[in-house]
Protein backbone atom coordinates (compact mmCIF):
# COMPACT_ATOMS: atom_id res chain seq x y z
CA UNK A 1 0.00 0.00 0.00
CA UNK A 2 1.05 3.60 -0.62
CA UNK A 3 2.20 5.94 2.14
CA UNK A 4 -0.89 8.16 2.21
CA UNK A 5 0.98 11.04 3.81
CA UNK A 6 3.07 11.94 0.73
CA UNK A 7 1.02 10.47 -2.14
CA UNK A 8 -0.95 12.70 -4.48
CA UNK A 9 -4.67 12.74 -3.56
CA UNK A 10 -7.21 11.64 -6.19
CA UNK A 11 -10.95 11.99 -5.61
CA UNK A 12 -13.07 9.33 -7.34
CA UNK A 13 -16.84 9.86 -7.80
CA UNK A 14 -18.88 7.01 -9.29
CA UNK A 15 -22.18 5.48 -8.25
CA UNK A 16 -20.99 1.98 -9.24
CA UNK A 17 -19.29 0.40 -6.23
CA UNK A 18 -17.22 -2.09 -8.25
CA UNK A 19 -15.94 0.67 -10.54
CA UNK A 20 -14.99 2.88 -7.58
CA UNK A 21 -13.19 0.03 -5.85
CA UNK A 22 -11.23 -1.10 -8.92
CA UNK A 23 -10.09 2.44 -9.80
CA UNK A 24 -9.12 3.15 -6.21
CA UNK A 25 -7.17 -0.11 -5.89
CA UNK A 26 -5.22 0.47 -9.09
CA UNK A 27 -4.41 4.09 -8.28
CA UNK A 28 -3.30 3.12 -4.79
CA UNK A 29 -0.90 0.54 -6.26
CA UNK A 30 0.29 3.20 -8.72
CA UNK A 31 1.40 5.51 -5.92
CA UNK A 32 -1.64 7.77 -5.49
CA UNK A 33 -3.88 8.37 -2.48
CA UNK A 34 -7.44 7.74 -3.70
CA UNK A 35 -10.59 8.79 -1.87
CA UNK A 36 -13.92 7.46 -3.17
CA UNK A 37 -17.45 8.90 -3.12
CA UNK A 38 -20.73 7.39 -4.27
CA UNK A 39 -22.33 10.78 -4.91
CA UNK A 40 -21.14 14.18 -6.09
CA UNK A 41 -22.40 16.32 -3.20
CA UNK A 42 -20.19 14.93 -0.40
CA UNK A 43 -17.18 14.94 -2.74
CA UNK A 44 -17.85 18.59 -3.51
CA UNK A 45 -17.81 19.40 0.20
CA UNK A 46 -14.42 17.67 0.60
CA UNK A 47 -12.68 19.63 -2.19
CA UNK A 48 -11.54 23.16 -1.47
CA UNK A 49 -9.99 25.86 -3.64
CA UNK A 50 -6.40 24.67 -3.12
CA UNK A 51 -7.09 20.94 -3.36
CA UNK A 52 -3.69 19.63 -4.49
CA UNK A 53 -4.89 16.61 -6.47
CA UNK A 54 -7.05 15.40 -9.34
CA UNK A 55 -10.76 14.56 -9.62
CA UNK A 56 -12.12 11.55 -11.54
CA UNK A 57 -15.89 11.53 -12.05
CA UNK A 58 -18.43 9.45 -13.93
CA UNK A 59 -20.58 11.48 -16.32
CA UNK A 60 -23.88 9.78 -15.55
CA UNK A 61 -24.80 9.66 -11.85
CA UNK A 62 -28.06 9.98 -9.92
CA UNK A 63 -28.69 13.36 -8.35
CA UNK A 64 -25.90 15.70 -9.45
CA UNK A 65 -24.35 14.33 -12.66
CA UNK A 66 -20.78 14.78 -13.85
CA UNK A 67 -21.46 17.93 -15.86
CA UNK A 68 -23.18 19.63 -12.92
CA UNK A 69 -20.33 18.57 -10.64
CA UNK A 70 -17.80 20.00 -13.10
CA UNK A 71 -19.63 23.33 -13.12
CA UNK A 72 -19.64 23.47 -9.30
CA UNK A 73 -15.95 22.54 -9.10
CA UNK A 74 -15.08 25.25 -11.59
CA UNK A 75 -16.89 27.81 -9.45
CA UNK A 76 -14.45 26.85 -6.71
CA UNK A 77 -11.37 26.58 -8.91
CA UNK A 78 -11.31 26.82 -12.70
CA UNK A 79 -7.85 25.23 -12.83
CA UNK A 80 -8.76 22.03 -11.00
CA UNK A 81 -8.14 19.05 -13.36
CA UNK A 82 -11.24 16.87 -13.72
CA UNK A 83 -11.14 13.60 -15.71
CA UNK A 84 -14.55 12.35 -16.86
CA UNK A 85 -15.45 8.65 -17.22
CA UNK A 86 -18.02 7.94 -19.91
CA UNK A 87 -20.06 4.98 -21.05
CA UNK A 88 -20.24 3.89 -24.69
CA UNK A 89 -23.13 6.22 -25.49
CA UNK A 90 -21.93 9.23 -23.51
CA UNK A 91 -19.15 10.52 -25.76
CA UNK A 92 -21.23 13.56 -26.70
CA UNK A 93 -21.54 14.46 -23.02
CA UNK A 94 -17.80 13.99 -22.60
CA UNK A 95 -17.10 16.37 -25.49
CA UNK A 96 -19.43 18.88 -23.86
CA UNK A 97 -17.50 18.45 -20.60
CA UNK A 98 -14.23 19.12 -22.42
CA UNK A 99 -15.67 22.33 -23.84
CA UNK A 100 -16.77 23.27 -20.33
CA UNK A 101 -13.21 22.87 -19.01
CA UNK A 102 -12.70 19.19 -18.12
CA UNK A 103 -9.07 18.05 -18.31
CA UNK A 104 -9.85 14.94 -20.39
CA UNK A 105 -12.21 11.97 -20.61
CA UNK A 106 -11.80 8.22 -20.81
CA UNK A 107 -14.36 5.75 -22.18
CA UNK A 108 -15.44 2.50 -20.48
CA UNK A 109 -14.03 -0.09 -20.62
CA UNK A 110 -10.60 1.52 -20.31
CA UNK A 111 -7.00 0.47 -19.81
CA UNK A 112 -6.06 1.24 -16.18
CA UNK A 113 -2.55 2.21 -17.31
CA UNK A 114 -4.01 4.88 -19.57
CA UNK A 115 -6.04 6.28 -16.68
CA UNK A 116 -2.92 6.29 -14.50
CA UNK A 117 -1.01 8.17 -17.19
CA UNK A 118 -3.83 10.72 -17.47
CA UNK A 119 -3.79 11.24 -13.71
CA UNK A 120 -0.02 11.74 -13.66
CA UNK A 121 -0.13 14.35 -16.41
CA UNK A 122 -3.03 16.13 -14.74
CA UNK A 123 -1.16 16.02 -11.43
CA UNK A 124 1.88 17.68 -13.01
CA UNK A 125 -0.32 20.48 -14.31
CA UNK A 126 -1.99 20.82 -10.91
CA UNK A 127 1.34 21.05 -9.11
CA UNK A 128 2.47 23.88 -11.40
CA UNK A 129 -0.80 25.70 -10.76
CA UNK A 130 -0.49 25.37 -6.97
CA UNK A 131 3.20 26.38 -7.05
CA UNK A 132 2.38 29.51 -9.07
CA UNK A 133 -0.36 30.44 -6.63
CA UNK A 134 1.95 30.01 -3.67
CA UNK A 135 4.57 32.15 -5.39
CA UNK A 136 2.06 34.92 -6.05
CA UNK A 137 0.93 34.78 -2.42
CA UNK A 138 4.53 34.88 -1.21
CA UNK A 139 5.22 37.93 -3.34
CA UNK A 140 2.22 39.60 -1.69
CA UNK A 141 3.00 38.43 1.85
CA UNK A 142 6.09 39.89 3.43
CA UNK A 143 6.18 37.44 6.34
CA UNK A 144 6.03 34.43 4.01
CA UNK A 145 8.65 35.91 1.72
CA UNK A 146 10.94 36.58 4.68
CA UNK A 147 10.76 32.88 5.55
CA UNK A 148 12.28 32.15 2.14
CA UNK A 149 15.43 33.80 3.46
CA UNK A 150 16.35 30.55 5.20
CA UNK A 151 18.75 30.01 8.05
CA UNK A 152 19.30 30.43 11.78
CA UNK A 153 22.83 31.85 11.76
CA UNK A 154 23.38 35.28 13.35
CA UNK A 155 24.11 36.73 9.89
CA UNK A 156 20.74 35.60 8.50
CA UNK A 157 18.86 36.65 11.64
CA UNK A 158 20.40 40.13 11.30
CA UNK A 159 19.38 40.27 7.64
CA UNK A 160 15.74 39.43 8.38
CA UNK A 161 15.64 41.88 11.30
CA UNK A 162 17.12 44.67 9.18
CA UNK A 163 14.62 44.07 6.38
CA UNK A 164 11.75 44.29 8.86
CA UNK A 165 13.20 47.45 10.41
CA UNK A 166 13.63 49.18 7.04
CA UNK A 167 10.43 47.91 5.40
CA UNK A 168 8.29 50.77 6.69
CA UNK A 169 10.84 53.52 6.07
CA UNK A 170 10.62 55.83 3.05
CA UNK A 171 14.33 56.44 2.46
CA UNK A 172 16.19 54.81 -0.45
CA UNK A 173 17.97 51.61 0.51
CA UNK A 174 21.08 50.05 -0.98
CA UNK A 175 21.31 46.25 -0.85
CA UNK A 176 24.97 45.25 -0.93
CA UNK A 177 26.53 41.84 -1.15
CA UNK A 178 28.38 39.33 -3.26
CA UNK A 179 26.76 37.93 -6.39
CA UNK A 180 24.54 34.97 -5.61
CA UNK A 181 24.01 35.98 -1.99
CA UNK A 182 20.26 36.68 -2.32
CA UNK A 183 20.20 40.42 -2.96
CA UNK A 184 17.18 40.24 -5.29
CA UNK A 185 15.25 38.12 -2.77
CA UNK A 186 16.06 40.67 -0.06
CA UNK A 187 14.69 43.45 -2.31
CA UNK A 188 11.44 41.54 -2.87
CA UNK A 189 11.11 40.82 0.85
CA UNK A 190 11.68 44.51 1.63
CA UNK A 191 8.90 45.43 -0.80
CA UNK A 192 6.49 42.75 0.41
CA UNK A 193 6.99 43.51 4.11
CA UNK A 194 6.26 47.23 3.81
CA UNK A 195 3.43 49.53 2.75
CA UNK A 196 4.49 49.14 -0.90
CA UNK A 197 3.17 45.56 -0.92
CA UNK A 198 0.35 45.27 -3.44
CA UNK A 199 1.82 48.11 -5.52
CA UNK A 200 4.16 47.60 -8.51
CA UNK A 201 7.62 46.11 -8.03
CA UNK A 202 9.71 47.23 -11.01
CA UNK A 203 13.37 46.42 -11.72
CA UNK A 204 15.86 48.00 -14.10
CA UNK A 205 19.27 46.54 -14.90
CA UNK A 206 21.34 49.55 -15.97
CA UNK A 207 23.95 47.34 -17.62
CA UNK A 208 21.48 45.41 -19.78
CA UNK A 209 20.37 48.18 -22.16
CA UNK A 210 21.95 51.15 -23.96
CA UNK A 211 22.06 54.27 -21.79
CA UNK A 212 19.78 56.14 -24.21
CA UNK A 213 17.04 53.51 -23.79
CA UNK A 214 17.38 53.60 -20.02
CA UNK A 215 17.16 57.40 -19.98
CA UNK A 216 13.94 57.29 -22.02
CA UNK A 217 12.47 54.55 -19.85
CA UNK A 218 13.24 56.32 -16.55
CA UNK A 219 12.37 59.89 -17.48
CA UNK A 220 10.01 59.82 -20.50
CA UNK A 221 6.64 58.30 -21.44
CA UNK A 222 6.92 55.36 -23.83
CA UNK A 223 5.53 55.32 -27.38
CA UNK A 224 2.14 54.17 -26.12
CA UNK A 225 1.92 57.11 -23.73
CA UNK A 226 2.60 55.08 -20.59
CA UNK A 227 4.32 57.13 -17.86
CA UNK A 228 8.06 56.89 -17.16
CA UNK A 229 9.31 54.24 -14.78
CA UNK A 230 9.54 56.46 -11.69
CA UNK A 231 5.90 57.48 -12.14
CA UNK A 232 4.57 54.13 -13.41
CA UNK A 233 5.68 52.49 -10.14
CA UNK A 234 3.14 54.61 -8.27
CA UNK A 235 3.54 53.92 -4.55
CA UNK A 236 5.46 50.72 -5.21
CA UNK A 237 9.19 50.12 -5.52
CA UNK A 238 11.78 50.60 -8.26
CA UNK A 239 14.96 48.54 -7.98
CA UNK A 240 18.06 49.66 -9.86
CA UNK A 241 20.85 47.19 -10.59
CA UNK A 242 24.37 48.04 -11.81
CA UNK A 243 23.80 51.80 -11.54
CA UNK A 244 27.54 52.41 -11.94
CA UNK A 245 27.20 51.23 -15.55
CA UNK A 246 25.33 54.47 -16.41
CA UNK A 247 27.35 57.31 -17.94
CA UNK A 248 28.27 60.16 -15.57
CA UNK A 249 25.76 62.57 -17.10
CA UNK A 250 22.86 60.16 -16.54
CA UNK A 251 24.01 59.35 -12.99
CA UNK A 252 23.97 63.07 -12.21
CA UNK A 253 20.49 63.49 -13.68
CA UNK A 254 19.12 60.51 -11.75
CA UNK A 255 20.64 61.75 -8.49
CA UNK A 256 19.22 65.24 -8.95
CA UNK A 257 15.75 63.94 -9.85
CA UNK A 258 15.60 61.65 -6.82
CA UNK A 259 16.89 64.43 -4.55
CA UNK A 260 14.17 66.78 -5.83
CA UNK A 261 11.49 64.08 -5.43
CA UNK A 262 9.81 65.10 -8.68
CA UNK A 263 10.17 64.81 -12.44
CA UNK A 264 11.10 67.66 -14.75
CA UNK A 265 7.40 68.35 -15.40
CA UNK A 266 6.75 68.63 -11.64
CA UNK A 267 5.10 65.20 -11.24
CA UNK A 268 5.91 63.91 -7.71
CA UNK A 269 7.84 60.66 -7.31
CA UNK A 270 5.97 58.50 -4.79
CA UNK A 271 7.78 55.18 -5.24
CA UNK A 272 10.49 53.86 -2.98
CA UNK A 273 13.95 53.35 -4.47
CA UNK A 274 16.15 50.33 -3.83
CA UNK A 275 19.54 49.63 -5.37
CA UNK A 276 21.36 46.31 -5.72
CA UNK A 277 25.10 46.88 -5.55
CA UNK A 278 28.32 44.89 -5.41
CA UNK A 279 30.03 44.53 -2.04
CA UNK A 280 32.93 46.58 -3.47
CA UNK A 281 30.73 49.54 -4.40
CA UNK A 282 32.93 51.77 -2.22
CA UNK A 283 35.83 51.17 -4.61
CA UNK A 284 33.63 52.22 -7.55
CA UNK A 285 32.82 55.47 -5.73
CA UNK A 286 36.49 56.09 -4.93
CA UNK A 287 37.53 55.51 -8.54
CA UNK A 288 34.84 57.85 -9.89
CA UNK A 289 32.94 55.09 -11.69
CA UNK A 290 29.98 55.58 -9.33
CA UNK A 291 28.99 59.23 -8.79
CA UNK A 292 29.41 60.09 -5.08
CA UNK A 293 26.35 62.34 -5.26
CA UNK A 294 24.15 59.54 -6.59
CA UNK A 295 25.69 57.00 -4.21
CA UNK A 296 24.82 59.08 -1.13
CA UNK A 297 21.25 59.58 -2.41
CA UNK A 298 20.77 55.85 -2.98
CA UNK A 299 22.48 54.61 0.21
CA UNK A 300 20.53 56.47 2.90
CA UNK A 301 19.92 52.99 4.35
CA UNK A 302 22.01 49.88 3.74
CA UNK A 303 21.25 46.16 3.84
CA UNK A 304 24.11 43.66 3.52
CA UNK A 305 23.35 40.11 2.37
CA UNK A 306 25.83 37.69 3.98
CA UNK A 307 28.04 35.42 1.85
CA UNK A 308 27.39 31.72 2.25
CA UNK A 309 30.75 31.10 3.94
CA UNK A 310 29.59 33.27 6.88
CA UNK A 311 26.35 31.34 7.41
CA UNK A 312 27.86 28.41 9.33
CA UNK A 313 25.61 25.37 9.63
CA UNK A 314 22.91 27.08 7.55
CA UNK A 315 24.87 25.72 4.58
CA UNK A 316 23.68 22.23 5.49
CA UNK A 317 20.04 23.32 5.87
CA UNK A 318 20.08 25.11 2.54
CA UNK A 319 21.71 22.14 0.82
CA UNK A 320 19.13 19.74 2.29
CA UNK A 321 16.32 22.06 1.14
CA UNK A 322 17.53 22.17 -2.45
CA UNK A 323 18.30 18.45 -2.56
CA UNK A 324 14.70 17.80 -1.47
CA UNK A 325 13.40 20.18 -4.12
CA UNK A 326 15.44 18.70 -6.98
CA UNK A 327 14.61 15.14 -5.93
CA UNK A 328 10.93 16.06 -6.29
CA UNK A 329 11.49 17.91 -9.56
CA UNK A 330 13.30 14.94 -11.11
CA UNK A 331 10.99 12.38 -9.47
CA UNK A 332 13.94 10.47 -8.04
CA UNK A 333 14.72 9.13 -4.53
CA UNK A 334 16.37 11.69 -2.32
CA UNK A 335 20.06 10.81 -1.82
CA UNK A 336 21.34 10.68 1.75
CA UNK A 337 24.21 12.88 2.88
CA UNK A 338 27.18 11.42 4.74
CA UNK A 339 29.31 12.95 7.47
CA UNK A 340 32.03 13.44 4.86
CA UNK A 341 29.53 15.32 2.65
CA UNK A 342 28.56 17.59 5.55
CA UNK A 343 32.21 18.32 6.33
CA UNK A 344 32.91 19.15 2.67
CA UNK A 345 29.97 21.56 2.54
CA UNK A 346 31.05 23.33 5.73
CA UNK A 347 34.70 23.58 4.64
CA UNK A 348 34.04 24.88 1.11
CA UNK A 349 34.64 28.57 0.42
CA UNK A 350 31.52 29.01 -1.82
CA UNK A 351 32.77 31.79 -4.12
CA UNK A 352 29.46 31.54 -6.03
CA UNK A 353 27.37 31.69 -2.83
CA UNK A 354 23.83 30.32 -2.94
CA UNK A 355 23.73 30.09 -6.72
CA UNK A 356 26.69 27.73 -6.59
CA UNK A 357 25.11 25.76 -3.74
CA UNK A 358 21.91 25.30 -5.77
CA UNK A 359 23.92 24.02 -8.75
CA UNK A 360 25.84 21.57 -6.56
CA UNK A 361 22.60 20.29 -4.97
CA UNK A 362 21.11 19.65 -8.42
CA UNK A 363 24.22 17.78 -9.57
CA UNK A 364 24.24 15.78 -6.33
CA UNK A 365 20.69 14.59 -7.03
CA UNK A 366 21.36 13.80 -10.70
CA UNK A 367 24.56 11.87 -9.94
CA UNK A 368 22.63 9.77 -7.42
CA UNK A 369 20.95 8.10 -10.40
CA UNK A 370 24.35 6.71 -11.45
CA UNK A 371 25.43 5.56 -8.02
CA UNK A 372 26.19 6.95 -4.58
CA UNK A 373 27.48 10.50 -5.06
CA UNK A 374 29.72 12.48 -2.74
CA UNK A 375 29.69 16.23 -2.35
CA UNK A 376 33.46 16.33 -2.73
CA UNK A 377 33.29 14.69 -6.17
CA UNK A 378 30.47 16.98 -7.27
CA UNK A 379 32.37 20.03 -6.09
CA UNK A 380 35.41 18.79 -7.99
CA UNK A 381 33.47 18.90 -11.25
CA UNK A 382 33.31 22.69 -10.98
CA UNK A 383 36.83 24.04 -10.42
CA UNK A 384 36.71 27.07 -8.16
CA UNK A 385 39.38 29.74 -7.58
CA UNK A 386 41.82 28.90 -4.81
CA UNK A 387 40.62 30.59 -1.63
CA UNK A 388 42.71 33.37 -0.22
CA UNK A 389 44.93 32.60 2.77
CA UNK A 390 42.48 34.45 5.04
CA UNK A 391 39.50 32.48 3.74
CA UNK A 392 41.40 29.22 3.88
CA UNK A 393 42.32 29.90 7.48
CA UNK A 394 38.70 30.77 8.24
CA UNK A 395 37.32 27.65 6.55
CA UNK A 396 39.88 25.47 8.29
CA UNK A 397 39.37 27.07 11.66
CA UNK A 398 36.25 25.07 12.52
CA UNK A 399 37.11 22.35 15.04
CA UNK A 400 36.07 18.74 14.47
CA UNK A 401 33.45 19.11 17.22
CA UNK A 402 31.55 21.65 15.08
CA UNK A 403 31.46 19.28 12.11
CA UNK A 404 30.27 16.39 14.28
CA UNK A 405 27.52 18.47 15.89
CA UNK A 406 26.40 19.86 12.54
CA UNK A 407 26.10 16.37 11.08
CA UNK A 408 24.35 15.05 14.21
CA UNK A 409 21.76 17.83 14.02
CA UNK A 410 21.29 17.18 10.31
CA UNK A 411 20.62 13.46 10.88
CA UNK A 412 18.09 14.10 13.67
CA UNK A 413 16.21 16.65 11.55
CA UNK A 414 16.25 14.31 8.53
CA UNK A 415 14.86 11.43 10.59
CA UNK A 416 12.12 13.64 12.07
CA UNK A 417 11.24 14.78 8.57
CA UNK A 418 11.02 11.21 7.28
CA UNK A 419 8.79 10.15 10.19
CA UNK A 420 6.74 13.38 10.25
CA UNK A 421 7.73 14.26 13.80
CA UNK A 422 6.98 10.85 15.34
CA UNK A 423 9.55 10.24 18.09
CA UNK A 424 9.40 6.43 18.43
CA UNK A 425 10.51 5.57 14.87
CA UNK A 426 13.24 8.25 15.08
CA UNK A 427 14.57 6.62 18.27
CA UNK A 428 14.58 3.25 16.50
CA UNK A 429 16.24 4.56 13.32
CA UNK A 430 18.99 6.44 15.15
CA UNK A 431 19.36 3.82 17.92
CA UNK A 432 18.98 6.48 20.61
CA UNK A 433 17.10 6.19 23.92
CA UNK A 434 14.37 8.78 24.41
CA UNK A 435 16.30 10.75 27.04
CA UNK A 436 19.39 11.07 24.83
CA UNK A 437 17.28 12.09 21.82
CA UNK A 438 15.41 14.68 23.90
CA UNK A 439 18.68 16.12 25.20
CA UNK A 440 20.14 16.42 21.72
CA UNK A 441 16.97 18.00 20.35
CA UNK A 442 17.03 20.55 23.19
CA UNK A 443 20.73 21.21 22.59
CA UNK A 444 20.18 21.97 18.90
CA UNK A 445 16.86 23.77 19.34
CA UNK A 446 14.93 21.14 17.34
CA UNK A 447 11.15 20.92 17.85
CA UNK A 448 9.27 17.87 16.63
CA UNK A 449 6.21 20.04 15.94
CA UNK A 450 8.10 21.61 13.01
CA UNK A 451 8.01 18.23 11.26
CA UNK A 452 4.47 17.08 12.05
Amino acid sequence: MTDQTDALPVTIIDDEEDMRASIAQFLDLSGFAPQSFEEAAPALDAIDEDYPGVVISDVRMPGMDGLELLAELQRKDRDLPVIMITGHGDVAMAVEAMRAGAYDFIEKPFDPERLSDLVRRAATQRRLTIDNRLLRRELADGTVLLRRIMGDSPAVERLRATIMDYAHADAPVMIKGERGSGRSLAARALHAAGPQAGHPFLTLNCAAEPASHIEERVFSPDRSGNPPLLIAAGQGMVVFENVSALPARLQTRLGQTLSDGKMSDGAPIRCRIATIADEKVGEEVASGQFSPGLFYVLSALEIVTPPLREMGQDVLKLFEHYVDRFAQDYDTPRPDMSAEDAASLLAHDWPGNQRQLINIAERFVLRARQGTPTVRVVLGEEPAPEPSDARAAESGARPLKDHVEAFERLQIEAALRRHHGAIAPVMEELALPRRTLNEKMAKYGISRTDFV
